[in-house]
């Protein structure tokens, strides 16, 4: 489905009614496609945070976050 911006204001519901039946909704300004809307259940889930790179910083044997960030900085400070 194509909806122009006052489509999205006015016609809300047609809009709604389209991404419940699992449409992309492109959203067109001025002609010119600006945007793309799709179905929540399409989306991809984010990322868990014990997936990142920086969950467990405090395991054993690792250097806690912040001696790291003295560490960092102590030549920045140092006259």
């Amino acid at each position: 489905m194509k909806a122009s911006i006052l489509d999205l204001r006015y016609k809300t519901r047609e809009v709604l009614r389209a991404l419940r039946n699992r449409e992309l909704v492109t959203v067109l300004y001025h002609g010119v496609p600006a945007g793309i809307i799709h179905p929540a259940d399409s989306l991809q889930k984010s990322p868990r945070v014990q997936d990142t790179s920086f969950f467990g910083m405090n395991a054993k044997g690792k250097e806690l976050p912040l001696d790291l960030v003295k560490r960092m900085r102590q030549n920045r400070y140092a006259l």
